[in-house]
């Protein structure tokens, strides 16, 4: 079945928690995950095949030029499909349209790949201070 992807899709906090815990291995939460984005977020996309959510990514913004990326997760059985680079070009083309100009994302090494050959990000220098 053909994918389907939505900017700011809906959703139920219930299956982006499952997606969540499944993508990142961890035990399931119950994060208000409507809440959040409806605060705090730009947008979101959802990715969706037979009703179920396959795939979820987060916009954020400074309010100006800049967005940033969050979270973005794939089903673990339809990774290596290009759900996560529609997610990723979906979440690019809502930005823009909403007057954007650059599109921020940090990630882990062993999805350079990823994000520089299939999504059409350039490196740049970056700093990070852990919190917690």
């Amino acid at each position: 079945m053909t994918p389907t992807f939505e900017w700011r899709g809906s959703f139920e906090n219930a299956e982006v928690n499952a997606l969540h815990a499944e993508a990142f291995e961890h035990p399931l939460r119950d994060d208000n995950w409507r809440g959040q984005v409806l605060k705090h977020s730009l947008g979101w996309v959802c990715a969706r095949s037979g009703g179920d959510l396959i795939g979820f990514v987060n916009v954020v913004s400074d309010g100006c030029i800049h967005a940033f990326i969050l979270d973005p997760i794939v089903a673990t059985n339809c990774r290596g499909q290009g759900v996560g680079t529609e997610l990723i070009a979906r979440a690019a083309a809502g930005a823009r349209s909403l007057g954007c100009e650059w599109l921020h994302v940090d990630f882990d090494d062993h999805l350079r790949a990823f994000y520089f050959e299939a999504c059409g990000f350039v490196p740049t220098n970056a700093g990070l201070i852990k919190l917690r």
